[in-house]
């Protein structure tokens, strides 16, 4: 049995298990997690010991004695209707008081701004001390006013979960901030006397660094539920210190309204303003500035420095401008899907990067009698994770909390050591090299590079029902022989379209995924109108390119062969809605597909080939009646494909295939490195001409198999079994 590329977490009071589990998992790394410690003699458990460490928070004794130096976070109250004209706006009504607490030094209460949302102006306000309650005077009556403030925050949002999770009784921990140089000092002596003090510890794993992912939590009336959870928020890293920084360095002033944003947050579904793309910079630039300092530490002491992705990672964007600045040796990730395993594994500029697979190993996703329920949810994530691993290897896994609760679970053990020697079996055959590519595919949006993996996310992955229509695009992708970049307008106007042979564009109207304010430039319609018109593919999915101009709503209803009914042209009669009975792009569908949420009152120009459309409810099919579901059509040299949505599925991954295929005029390279069955994909490393047919299913599965030169030969794979073949 090979060993190695796991890592499982330990505590001092399950030793002998530990060792039981490495040995059957074949883990040669162990690790702590919140609220545990390592056992003294961790070491003799596995040649690799992670430890846990907080650069922000532990030093508790400074922090609460230094409320100073706390952490801060720009929030905005409640919508306060004025009845009377002086209206007392409590700002921290419904906040959990034991995360936060007023801001009420001089920097601070300067840059309040208690906003008139009715009239959308900025009016004066006094401050009572006494009842904490910001006052407006002459209130215009029936208008709505809110306060935006900064807050210190007195408990870290992390720990609130693990804390309440487990029925702790220690320290509630909080943050410092390294903006006040002499928290930053702190944070660097308190590391080298820990290095000293741990010699056994040979990966420190920083979680994370300094600023929270935008995690607060709602009053204790609501039972501690979250308030605002946005995995990409800044909202957590800005203060009065941050903000004179950013004045400093920009020179133009920043308003708290510029991070919250009248209450969405200026969140990553925002179309980011030139403030936002600043002011993330400047923390991009201070933390990777500031945690070099940290690594440098780490690796004169012979360690290696690791950052976990995730809790106080912002600031940290790991495909961002400045990560490379960092020093680090290491990323380890939260994966549950397909979708987060690719982001884990595209990471640049790392000497190795770790999948934390889920469950975590606590009692509220763990409880007791449920073995049979547990094992079937690792199952079936690993056959999502595995079609991105067979694209794009992780150089380990492992997983987090309490071991000793996972031992309970007798059927799961067996199943994760069968997940470990396959993944072990897969990063071996990879051995580094890039599988063959039938295409490269540029997804186009506001933010690019910045968010390569992670769009139409909100807490990583999880679903949300307003975006199943655009989620489903990336997990498909993550199995497909289809070299994937993301790229931004600003690429766009740089000549970026150029090198690629299909565009992916998807999302809703007004969203940083579509950036309606960039169709409104003439020059991006052009040039991609032009990509397309000399032979470039494109898909549109939901209202790609959408912004209300010129007489159409989609910028390229004229490139994609649709647009939508605002009800502004219901005048003009819609005649298209017959369906094509054939097309290359659905020659593997075989049940309904699933769009997602569904996106009513899309209609096709004519000449445009239907390949779904929905009947109305009401009115059936006819004259403006009939909502398009898919449609291809041909523009100059051209040719493009629209769908409302997708989501992930074997026929659908297939249908999105085909589609790019045929957007990009090559139909013909469909059966090269190819697996028939949906159920089934073949992945094809050209160095060492070597195929891997994976059954993707719990079922047995038989399929016609392609090899690169379109040799064909019949194969039947057991369940969730992988074939590998050498050259024929």
């Amino acid at each position: 049995m090979k060993t190695g590329r796991v890592t499982i977490p330990t505590d001092k009071n399950f030793v002998e298990g530990t060792k039981k589990i490495a040995k059957l998992w074949g883990a040669d790394a162990v690790r702590d997690c919140d609220g545990t410690e390592l056992p003294d003699n961790a070491s003799e458990l596995a040649p690799k010991v992670y430890k846990t460490y907080f650069l922000a928070r532990g030093n508790n004794a400074w922090a609460y004695a230094h409320s100073e130096t706390l952490q801060n976070v720009a929030l905005i109250s409640e919508f306060v209707l004025a009845d009377k004209d002086v209206v007392a706006i409590d700002p921290l009504k419904g906040y959990f008081d034991e995360q936060l607490t007023l801001n009420e030094d001089e920097n601070s209460l300067s840059r309040w701004q208690v906003i008139d949302r009715t009239s959308g102006k900025e009016v004066a306000w006094e401050y009572d001390k006494t009842t904490k309650r910001v006052i407006v005077k002459n209130a215009e009556y029936m208008h709505e006013y809110t306060v935006n403030f900064f807050a210190k925050v007195l408990w870290d949002a992390t720990q609130i979960y693990n804390y309440t999770a487990n029925n702790w009784t220690v320290d509630k921990d909080r943050d410092i901030d390294p903006v006040f140089p002499e928290a930053a000092d702190l944070m660097e002596s308190d590391l080298e006397k820990w290095l000293i003090e741990n010699p056994q510890i040979n990966v420190i794993r920083f979680t994370t660094f300094f600023y929270h992912f935008f995690l607060i939590h709602a009053d204790k009336t609501k039972n501690m539920r979250q308030k605002y959870f946005d995995w990409f928020g800044y909202a957590m890293t800005a203060s009065p210190t941050m903000f004179d920084i950013f004045e400093k360095t920009y020179g133009y002033k920043i308003t708290i309204e510029d991070i919250v944003d009248g209450g969405y947050y200026a969140n990553s579904f925002r179309t980011p303003t030139k403030t936002t793309l600043d002011y993330m910079n400047c923390v991009e630039k201070f933390v990777a500035q500031t945690v070099r300092r940290f690594t440098d530490i780490v690796h004169k002491h012979g360690r290696d420095a690791m950052m976990f992705w995730g809790d106080n990672w912002i600031g940290g964007e790991p495909y961002g401008d400045y990560f490379k600045d960092m020093g680090l040796d290491a990323v380890v990730g939260s994966v549950n899907s397909g979708l987060t395993m690719r982001m884990i594994a595209e990471l640049p500029n790392l000497k190795y990067r770790e999948a934390r697979l889920h469950p975590y190993f606590f009692p509220d996703t763990m409880p007791e009698g449920r073995d049979e329920f547990v094992t079937e949810y690792r199952q079936n994530l690993w056959r999502e994770e595995r079609r991105a691993l067979l694209r794009k290897c992780v150089d380990r896994i492992g997983f987090g909390g309490y071991l000793s609760i996972a031992d309970k679970f007798p059927k799961f053990l067996a199943q994760v050591q069968k997940i470990c020697d396959e993944f072990r079996e897969i990063y071996d055959t990879l051995d580094g090299q890039k599988p063959y590519c039938s295409l490269k595919v540029a997804i186009l949006n506001a933010w690019g590079k910045k968010r390569s993996w992670m769009t139409h996310m909100v807490c990583q992955d999880a679903p949300y029902q307003k975006i199943l229509s655009s989620q489903g695009v990336l997990e498909c992708l993550v199995g497909l022989p289809v070299d994937v970049d993301f790229i931004s307008f600003d690429d766009v106007l740089n000549g970026a379209l150029d090198s690629y042979d299909v565009v992916l564009h998807y999302g809703e109207r007004d969203n940083a995924f579509v950036g309606a304010k960039y169709w409104e430039n003439q020059e991006v319609v052009a040039k991609v109108r032009a990509f397309i018109y000399g032979g470039g593919g494109f898909i549109g999915m939901g209202q790609p390119s959408a912004v209300d101009k010129g007489g159409r709503f989609f910028q390229l209803a004229a490139a994609l062969g649709v647009d939508e009914e605002l009800s502004y042209s219901m005048f003009a009669p819609k005649y298209n809605y017959e369906k094509a009975k054939t097309h290359f792009i659905l020659e593997d569908v075989t049940q309904d597909i699933d769009y997602g949420n569904a996106l009513s009152n899309v209609y096709a120009l004519e000449g445009t080939q239907i390949l779904d459309i929905a009947e109305d409810k009401t009115l059936g099919l006819g004259t403006n009646a009939g909502h398009v579901r898919m449609a291809a059509n041909t523009y100059g040299k051209g040719r493009c494909f629209y769908m409302t949505g997708i989501r992930y599925n074997y026929e659908t991954a297939r249908l999105l295939y085909r589609a790019m295929l045929w957007t990009a005029g090559k139909e013909s390279e469909l059966k090269k490195a190819f697996s028939s069955n949906v159920a089934t994909e073949c992945h094809y490393y050209p160095e060492k001409k070597k195929y891997a047919v994976a059954n993707n299913t719990l079922e047995k599965q038989t399929t016609q198999f392609y090899d690169i030169d379109g040799n064909e030969r019949t194969l039947t794979l057991q369940p969730l079994e992988i074939v590998w073949i050498g050259e024929l």
